[in-house]
């Protein structure tokens, strides 16, 4: 790559870095903002959790649309429309009064943002290549930074105004500042193979996506539960509400400091074992959940850092192990929407009828399905090798 092809990459990446930022942002309001949608509405606390509902299915249908888009046309122009888009409905919230309108909004944030998600992974994968896991890696840690920074964002609102409106339409803001900079960058391409290389992809393996599709759903759905569940699982076991609610925000925190760490190892070793290190930190903090060998907060710190680079290195690899077009980006996505409305929709039932000691088995039970389709997976490009380089891969 040429010096100035280099440095409009670089440019280019960073407009991605920013876009995950605000995706982060407008997704990490739905949470805390919730009471406030929900006094505002007149809703109960039970009839304002369709809003994430609405947003999953938001998800999975913009997973599969933006795919289509982001092959077809200029990703630039895609991610534009939908950050404005985006900015539309966040600015729309504060003013959704009905819960039937509010809900129809949240769907539109919910496609959107996995619209925006899909599609910079996409375009970071054609800019960067087979060297891409790092800056995989660094674009998710921009999505937890903006999950990390919202919260402190609505409570300055509160402060300043007394209202949450404020958040909102600053994200919206902030999403529509990020369209100029995209507008002037041209859009990459998928990459063509260099004749006389050697380079080629394989025919297309329908096994070995469904055992990426398979282990992304497994994750997203680990993920989501934990974060979605630790502090009921806390309270319910007598740890008192305000230690319980702080559990996610360490959770949080090491997740995206792993993200961070991943970058440089992901340059230094192979992402076959970063993954497996990943799975092995994962099933350290089941077991000492299980067995009570760490404090809670200690479990929510260490599973937070197994969590954090497996998305990212797993999306990385499949760029490497297979061609990644907006289709199968948008495929993983509708994989990951599958994965966090089914495993955490499951584990409120299994609490209220094995009580609490049937969490930490449903994570250990997670974390060895996606062992199991890591070793499947790596078989299967055993037996379907490249190029001769998958052979030594693990």
């Amino acid at each position: 790559m040429t010096a100035p092809a280099a440095e409009r990459a670089r440019r280019t990446t960073y407009s991605y870095f920013a876009a995950f930022v605000a995706i982060g942002m407008s997704g990490g309001l739905l949470g805390p903002a919730l009471p406030h949608l929900a006094e505002m509405t007149g809703a109960t606390m039970g009839q304002i959790a369709i809003l994430f509902t609405a947003r999953a299915l938001g998800n999975m249908l913009g997973s599969v649309v933006s795919g289509a888009l982001v092959d077809r046309f200029p990703g630039h122009r895609v991610l534009i429309v939908m950050l404005g888009l985006m900015a539309l409905g966040l600015v729309a919230v504060p003013f959704s009064q009905a819960l039937a309108m509010l809900t129809a909004v949240v769907f539109l944030l919910g496609f959107s943002e996995v619209s925006i998600n899909a599609g910079a992974n996409t375009l970071l994968l054609w800019t960067h290549g087979p060297a891409s896991p790092p800056w995989i890696s660094a674009l998710h840690f921009c999505f937890a930074l903006g999950n990390m920074l919202v919260p402190l964002l609505l409570v300055a609102a509160l402060a300043v105004t007394g209202l949450f409106h404020l958040a909102f339409w600053a994200v919206g803001l902030y999403a529509l500042l990020l369209i100029a900079p995209l507008a002037r960058q041209p859009s990459p391409t998928p990459p063509a193979p260099r004749p006389g290389t050697g380079a080629h992809r394989p025919a297309p393996d329908p096994w070995r996506l469904a055992l990426f599709l398979l282990l992304f759903a497994l994750y997203v759905g680990m993920e989501v539960t934990f974060a979605g569940w630790i502090t009921a699982y806390a309270t319910l076991a007598g740890t008192p509400p305000g230690r319980a609610a702080l559990l996610v925000t360490l959770f949080w925190v090491t997740l995206s400091a792993g993200r961070l760490l991943a970058i440089p190892l992901l340059r230094r070793t192979t992402p076959w074992r970063v993954l497996w290190l990943c799975l092995g930190l994962a099933l350290l903090a089941s077991l000492a959940l299980q067995f009570g060998w760490l404090p809670l907060s200690a479990v929510a710190l260490l599973f937070g850092l197994a969590s954090s680079a497996i998305f990212p290195t797993l999306f990385g690899l499949a760029n490497q192990l297979m061609t990644m077009s907006g289709r199968t980006t948008g495929l993983v996505f509708l994989a990951a929407g599958g994965g966090a409305m089914a495993v955490p929709s499951l584990t409120g039932p299994l609490l209220e009828r094995a009580g609490t000691g049937a969490f930490a088995p449903l994570l250990v039970g997670l974390v060895c399905l996606q062992a199991a389709g890591l070793v499947l997976l790596h078989r299967r490009i055993r037996h379907t090798p490249r190029d001769g380089q998958d052979r030594g891969a693990g």
